[in-house]
C-alpha cells in the first residue's frame, strides 16, 4: 500500500437479507469495490440514490445493521495496518469519533432534541478525550467559534430546534472535528441547504481540512459540488465503481458513459436546451442525447395575465407577556403578475418568505394583507364555499412527496380521492379510466394503480404527486422545492415532465426553489425574495446576466461550479 494512503478499501462487498429469516444474503448493495483515500486529501464518492455510497461509508465505521447486513469474505478496509472489518465492537467504538468521524445528511435526525448542543459536543470530548466538565465546556466554545457560529456561549445553551439549518450543520461539524480525527466522512452534508449556506459549509470544510491536515470522504450526488471541493472522484452506480481518478481527469476527460451522463444531467447556466439529458440517453447505443435547440424564455408584455398579486402580506403572531403579542412579518408587500402558460421562478434563502407566498395563495395560510386576483376575482377575500371551485384550479406540489401522500392509500385511491371530493370524472369506471390515463401521462406503469407510496422511488413518488394535481385540470401549479431532494438524473426527468405538461396543457407555474440553475432553466421571469420582501423582479435571462441587487449577486456567486476550486490541489 502507498505510504501516503490513509485508508484503503479492497474488494468490499456488502449484501442485505430482504427476508430476515433467510439464511443466504439477498440484495448485493456493494460489489467488490476498491479505492484509496490518501492523507490530507478530499475524495468524493459520487452516485445516485441506491448506488451503494452510503453503505460504503457505514462499512468503514462498522455501522451496518447486524441483523440483515453481510460483509462478504475477502473484503478489507485497511486503516493503520489493521482491517477494520475484523475489529471488535469495543475497538470500533474507540476508533469512531477519535480517528474517524462522520457528518450525516440531516442534522435534526442526528442531534438529540432533548439536550443542548453544548452538552452533545461535550459528551464527545468526555467520552473520547477523557476531559472533565470544565475543560470540555471551554473546548466546546472554541469549537463553535472555529466552525463560525456567532455568540458561541449563547448557542451552546440552545437546543437544536432553536438553530437554523446551516447552524445545525455547523454543530455537527464541530462535533465531528472535536477529537481532531484523521478522516472525516461527510455524507451529503449540503444537500438540503440554500446555495449561500452550502458554499459557506464547503468553504468551512476546506479550511478545517487544511488546518487539521485531515482527509475527507465526501459523499454526494451533485457533481457541481464535487468540482469545487474534491481532489479525487470515485463514481458509483448499482454497487459498482464505474470510474475513478483525479477531479480534473474525471471532469475534463470522463471515460464512462454514466459519468458523462451525471455531468450533463444538471441544467446548464450558459444555455437552456429544450430537453435536459437523462441517464438513459447516455447508456443506450450511441451514448449521447439527441441535440435540441434552446428554449426561448421571457415575457414581451403582451401575454394574458391569469393571476395578479397585489401587496400580499402574511404575519404570524405569538404571545408576549400576559396580555401582549408579537408580530412576525413573513411576507410583506409582495406584488407580481403571472402570465398564462408561463413560469414565474421564486428564489431566496430559507426564511425569505417564498414558501409562505405559495401557501398563502393556496389559502393554506390566511393572508393578513393584499389581494390575489384570479381572472379578476380576489381569491383571498372569498368565503370557503366561494373559493372551492377555484381551489381545484390552483394546485401545489410539495417538496417531500412521501409526506404528502397517504401511506395507507394505494396510488389509485390517492388519485381518485380529489375526483370524488370535487364530483369529477363521472362514475367509478370513468374515474378509474382517467386515473390510468394520468399514470401513463406521468410515465408510470398501469400496475402502479394498486401499489402503495412506499413501493416507489423518490422520483416516482413526485410523479404521483404531479398526477394527483393534474386530476383537477389546474390552470396554475405551484411547485414548492419539488425537485430539490431528487438526484440530478431524476430531477432532469421530472423537469422534462413539467415542461411537457406546460407545453401540452398551457399550465402556469410558480416555481419555488433555492436552486438557481433549476430556476433559470424553468422560468420566464424570476422574483428574488429576501426577508419577506421582493428585492428584484425581471425576465430570467436579465436576472442572471445583469443582476441589479447585491443580494441577487450574492446568490448567483454561491451557485456551485466545477470551473473553480474552493480548495487548492495538495502539495
Amino acid at each position: 500500500m502507498d505510504p501516503n494512503t490513509l485508508l484503503s478499501v479492497r474488494d468490499l462487498s456488502v449484501s442485505f437479507r430482504l427476508d430476515r429469516r433467510a439464511k443466504e444474503p439477498g440484495f448485493a448493495a456493494v460489489k467488490g469495490i476498491s479505492f484509496d483515500i490518501p492523507e490530507n486529501t478530499t475524495v468524493a464518492l459520487v452516485g445516485e440514490s441506491g448506488s451503494g455510497k452510503s453503505v460504503t461509508s457505514l462499512s468503514i465505521l462498522g455501522l451496518l445493521p447486524a441483523e440483515n447486513a453481510t460483509v462478504q469474505a475477502g473484503s478489507q478496509i485497511i486503516y493503520g495496518g489493521r482491517n477494520l472489518l475484523e475489529l471488535s465492537n469495543d475497538e470500533l467504538r474507540r476508533l469512531r469519533g477519535r480517528d474517524i468521524s462522520m457528518i450525516f445528511q440531516e442534522p435534526m435526525s442526528s442531534l438529540n432534541p432533548v439536550f443542548t448542543v453544548g452538552h452533545q459536543i461535550a459528551e464527545v470530548l468526555r467520552l473520547h478525550m477523557g476531559m472533565g466538565q470544565r475543560q470540555a465546556q471551554a473546548r466546546v466554545l472554541e469549537l463553535l467559534a472555529e466552525v463560525g457560529i456567532p455568540d458561541p456561549l449563547a448557542k451552546s445553551r440552545a437546543h437544536p430546534f432553536q438553530l437554523s439549518g446551516g447552524q445545525q450543520q455547523r454543530v455537527m461539524i464541530a462535533m465531528a472535528i472535536a477529537c481532531n480525527p484523521r478522516l472525516l466522512i461527510a455524507d451529503e452534508p449540503t444537500t438540503a441547504l440554500d446555495v449561500t449556506i452550502q458554499k459557506q459549509i464547503l468553504e468551512l470544510l476546506a479550511a478545517l481540512q487544511d488546518k487539521h491536515r485531515m482527509s475527507v470522504l465526501f459523499i454526494t450526488h451533485d457533481l457541481a459540488v464535487v468540482g469545487e471541493i474534491a481532489d479525487r472522484v470515485v463514481v458509483m452506480r448499482s454497487g459498482e465503481i464505474r470510474e475513478q481518478g483525479t477531479t480534473e481527469e474525471v471532469f475534463q476527460r470522463p471515460q464512462d458513459a454514466y459519468t458523462r451522463a451525471l455531468l450533463q444531467c444538471r441544467p446548464p447556466l450558459a444555455h437552456r436546451p429544450r430537453r435536459l439529458a437523462v441517464i438513459d440517453d447516455f447508456m443506450k447505443p450511441g451514448g449521447a442525447p439527441p441535440a435540441t435547440e434552446d428554449r426561448p424564455r421571457g415575457l414581451n408584455g403582451g401575454e394574458p395575465i391569469i393571476l395578479e398579486v397585489k401587496q400580499l402580506g402574511k404575519s404570524f403572531f405569538s404571545r408576549q407577556g400576559l396580555f401582549g403579542r408579537s408580530e412576525f412579518k413573513a411576507v410583506e408587500g409582495v406584488s407580481f403578475k403571472l402570465a398564462r402558460g408561463k413560469t414565474l421562478g421564486v428564489v431566496g434563502e430559507s426564511g425569505s418568505g417564498k414558501t409562505t407566498v405559495g401557501l398563502t395563495l393556496m389559502r393554506l395560510h390566511e393572508a393578513t394583507a393584499g389581494q390575489a386576483l384570479f381572472e379578476g376575482r380576489d381569491i383571498l377575500s372569498m368565503s370557503r364555499g366561494e373559493f372551492k371551485p377555484y381551489k381545484r384550479r390552483i394546485q401545489i406540489v410539495f417538496q417531500n412527496p412521501y409526506a404528502s401522500l397517504n401511506p395507507r392509500f394505494t396510488v389509485g385511491q390517492i388519485l381518485t380521492e380529489p375526483l370524488l371530493i370535487h364530483g369529477l370524472g363521472g362514475g367509478d369506471a370513468g374515474r378509474g379510466r382517467l386515473v390510468r390515463e394520468l399514470l401513463a401521462r406521468v410515465e408510470l406503469p398501469e400496475a402502479s394503480y394498486h401499489r402503495y407510496p412506499h413501493e416507489f422511488s423518490g422520483g416516482q413518488r413526485q410523479r404521483i404527486a404531479i398526477a394527483r394535481c393534474l386530476t383537477m385540470k389546474p390552470d396554475i401549479l405551484i411547485c414548492d422545492e419539488s425537485v430539490s431532494a431528487l438526484d440530478v438524473s431524476v430531477q432532469a426527468q421530472v423537469l422534462n415532465l413539467l415542461q411537457d405538461l406546460q407545453d401540452e396543457f398551457d399550465l402556469s407555474y410558480i416555481f419555488i426553489s433555492h436552486d438557481l440553475a433549476v430556476v433559470k432553466y424553468m422560468s420566464d421571469q424570476v422574483m428574488v425574495m429576501n426577508e419577506g420582501q421582493v428585492v428584484e423582479f425581471a425576465n430570467s435571462d436579465d436576472i442572471y446576466l445583469r443582476p441589479q441587487h447585491p443580494y441577487t449577486r450574492r446568490l448567483l456567486a454561491a451557485v456551485p461550479s466545477a470551473d473553480h476550486r474552493i480548495r487548492a490541489q495538495p502539495g
